[in-house]
C-alpha cells in the first residue's frame, strides 16, 4: 500500500481511482467491511482504491479540549488500514487553514485534479469544506460538474457486516448498533476490552517507546517495560490486563504479558502508568524501543494493597489468570 502524506506525494497520472473519505479511528469492523468492498468495487473496473484521511483528528483542531481520546496512532491506523486491501492512503496534515477550503475547492483539488476519482464512496452524514457545509447533496451535485460518481453506504450493523464474527458477536447488542469508534470507546472507558476487540476486529492496541521506571517491579521481581508519554491507542480504565508485546520493528516474537494500567496506589503513585510485564523473561532489554501491547482480557480493577507481601500473592495470582487465558504454557 502506498502512503502520501501530501498532495504532492502522489504519483503523476495516478489514478482513475475509487475514493473514500474518513478519518478511520480504531478501523472497527464497520470500517473494514466498507473499505474492503470499496477495494473489491474498485478491481472490478480496474481502478485504484484509495481511502482520504486526517492527522490530528479535525475534532482536536477544531475543539481540542472537548474532542474524545483517538483509539488508534497513525502508526497503527495505516497498518490496518493496509489489512483491507487498499491500494493507497493520502494522510492529510488537518490544520484550521486545512479547513477553510470550500467544498468544491476540496473536492477539485484532491480528489479530482490529485487522484482523478472515478468514485466517490461516502456515507448519507459526510460534511466537508468550511464550516462542514459540503453535504451529501453537494457531494452528487460536484459529482456531475467532474464527472465523479457517487457511491452511498450505509451504516452497518453486526448483523449486516461482511465479517460479523460468530454468532456471540451478531447478537452482542440486542439493539444491533451500528459498528462505531463511539461503541468502541465506551468499551474501553469501561475495560471491556473483550467487548471492544469483537467491535474491532481485534485486540486493542497501545504503542509506545519502552523508558525507564522506578524500578519497583524489578525490585519484586516482576520486571515491566513501562511505556513512555508518546505512547498512542486509547488507555482504557485502569486495571491489569492480559494481553501480548510484541516489537514494533525487526522481531516478529509476539509475548505473553500481564499489562499494568494505573497510579500504582500501593506506592501513592500520581502518575498514571502504562507498563506490562512478559511472562517468566527477565532477560528482555526493550530500553528505548517502540512495542506494541495488544489487551485481550481484564483480570481486576486496580487495587491498593496493605503490605507489599499481598501485592506480591496477587500479581503472582495475575500472572497465573494471566497464562491460562493467553493459554501460554
Amino acid at each position: 500500500m502506498q502512503i502520501w502524506r501530501e498532495l504532492a506525494a502522489v504519483p503523476d497520472g495516478f489514478g482513475p481511482s475509487v475514493v473514500t473519505i474518513g478519518n478511520f479511528d480504531g478501523v472497527h469492523r464497520g470500517h473494514a467491511s466498507v473499505l474492503t468492498r470499496m477495494c473489491a468495487d474498485a478491481r472490478a473496473v480496474d481502478a485504484q482504491a484509495v481511502a482520504v484521511t486526517f492527522t490530528p483528528h479535525p475534532q482536536q483542531v477544531h475543539r481540542p479540549d472537548t474532542a474524545p481520546p483517538v483509539i488508534t496512532g497513525d502508526d497503527d491506523r495505516l497498518e490496518l488500514l493496509e489489512r483491507t486491501g487498499l491500494d493507497a492512503v493520502l494522510m492529510l496534515t488537518y490544520t484550521l487553514e486545512f479547513a477553510r477550503q470550500t467544498p468544491d475547492e476540496f473536492v477539485r483539488r484532491y480528489l479530482v485534479d490529485g487522484l482523478r476519482a472515478r468514485t466517490v464512496v461516502v456515507g448519507r452524514d459526510v460534511r466537508f469544506g468550511w464550516n462542514n457545509s459540503g453535504d451529501l447533496s453537494t457531494m452528487v451535485e460536484l459529482g456531475a460538474t467532474y464527472g465523479f460518481d457517487v457511491e452511498v453506504i450505509e451504516d452497518v450493523t453486526p448483523a449486516e457486516s461482511a465479517d460479523p464474527g460468530s454468532a456471540e458477536d451478531r447478537v452482542a447488542d440486542p439493539l444491533r448498533r451500528r459498528w462505531s469508534s463511539t461503541w468502541v470507546r465506551e468499551l474501553l472507558d469501561a475495560g471491556d476490552v473483550v467487548q471492544a476487540a469483537r467491535v474491532l476486529g481485534r485486540p486493542h492496541r497501545i504503542r509506545g517507546t519502552v523508558v525507564h521506571g522506578d524500578a519497583r517491579g524489578r525490585d519484586l521481581g516482576f520486571p515491566t517495560a513501562n511505556l513512555g508519554p508518546d505512547a498512542t491507542g486509547l488507555v482504557p480504565a485502569d486495571g491489569v490486563y492480559a494481553g501480548w508485546l510484541r516489537r514494533a520493528s525487526g522481531v516478529e516474537e509476539v509475548l505473553p504479558a500481564a499489562i499494568s494500567i494505573g497510579t500504582n496506589p500501593t506506592f501513592d503513585g500520581s502518575e498514571r502508568r502504562v507498563e506490562a510485564y512478559v511472562l517468566d523473561r527477565t532477560d528482555l532489554d526493550l530500553y528505548d524501543q517502540v512495542v506494541v501491547l495488544e489487551l485481550v482480557e481484564r483480570l481486576r480493577p486496580t487495587l491498593r494493597f496493605d503490605s507489599i507481601d499481598d501485592l506480591i500473592i496477587r500479581m503472582n495470582d495475575d500472572v497465573a489468570r494471566t497464562r491460562e487465558i493467553l493459554d501460554a504454557g
